[in-house]
């Protein structure tokens, strides 16, 4: 029988908006294979195909999906329900999983789901969620987005979830990304210098990135 202790962290990845599971995989599995070897990571597609071009076209093959629509400044949002009822059931059929990891309009979700989980209006089926890692993410009700209804309460007390945050210098969500780090106690942060994408991780980012997971795998055990 597998050691409870040598269990690996399974992780639902959530990509971008207009990606796909299949190019986040890509670009996550381009970090060092003892980072990858420690993790069970699982990359799920959105449920609605693209409503328009997506900027990775010409870059990454097709299909591309995005979790749900919002109109042109952000106020308002549809399908952002039936969203995390597809999250939901998935993570019910294909669990159980210990954390999220999201980048851009995946990040933007997993940020919110901790506290939506515990105000008892998403993912009510599934254990909690242990740890995030977000990737160029952005908070629901900052300066750029809005609060869809179900997420209003999100972030109305801090949220106690182990997270790690990488935040790109160039990236068109840097402001956003550091003003989500005040929602989260103790947040970990790698920085880097491209713009919005999942970087390559640096001997430091390497090594902060070990560090994260050795502290949610004690935390597994324990939880």
């Amino acid at each position: 029988m597998e050691d409870q202790n040598q269990r690996k962290p399974r992780i639902l990845c959530l990509h971008g908006f207009r990606t796909s599971g299949e190019i986040l995989k890509q670009l996550v599995l381009r970090w060092p294979e003892p980072v990858i070897q420690k993790l069970d990571l699982v990359f799920l597609d959105a449920q609605f195909p693209a409503l328009g071009k997506s900027d990775v076209e010409g870059i990454f093959d097709p299909p591309y999906y995005e979790w749900f629509q919002a109109n042109e400044d952000f106020t308002e949002y549809s399908n952002f329900e039936e969203c995390l009822s597809y999250i939901e059931d998935f993570m019910v059929k294909n669990g159980p999983f210990d954390g999220l990891l999201g980048f851009s309009q995946g990040a933007i979700l997993a940020a919110a789901l901790p506290g939506m989980q515990a105000q008892g209006v998403a993912l009510a089926k599934v254990e909690k969620i242990k740890f995030l890692i977000v990737i160029s993410g952005a908070k629901f009700g900052g300066n750029k987005f809005g609060m869809p209804k179900l997420a209003s309460n999100a972030f109305s007390k801090p949220i106690d979830c182990p997270s790690l945050h990488i935040i790109g210098e160039k990236d068109f969500l840097k402001a956003e990304s550091i003003a989500l780090l005040e929602a989260f106690e103790n947040p970990l942060v790698i920085h880097h210098p491209k713009g919005h994408t999942v970087p390559r991780l640096d001997d430091k980012s390497f090594e902060t990135m070990l560090g994260f997971i050795d502290m949610i795998q004690d935390g597994q055990v324990k939880t």
